[in-house]
């Protein structure tokens, strides 16, 4: 199993919210297409086909549990999941 494909798994578990690296949440939304614009320290991912914009911001180098809550949900809800393998 890729280290992408088990963290998609995690995240969609909902077990660990609070001890996610940013860094790790980044590579995950890149590699389901996401396009990524910086603002200061907040990460803008918009993707084609996909209504809602995440505006991500790190806290020290984990990512904000409720972030990692709206991420899981634009998944679930889009479908994102089955597309890791595809880039």
């Amino acid at each position: 199993m890729a280290k992408s494909d088990k963290l998609l798994a995690r995240i969609l578990r909902g077990t660990s919210d609070a001890n996610l690296a940013f860094a790790d949440l980044r590579r995950l939304l890149k590699g389901l297409g996401f396009a990524e614009r910086i603002r200061g320290d907040h990460y803008i991912f918009a993707k084609h086909g996909v209504e809602e914009i995440l505006n991500l911001q790190p806290k020290g180098a984990q990512a904000k549990p409720y972030q990692v809550k709206q991420v899981r949900a634009v998944i679930v809800k889009y479908r994102l999941a089955g597309d890791t393998n595809e880039k």
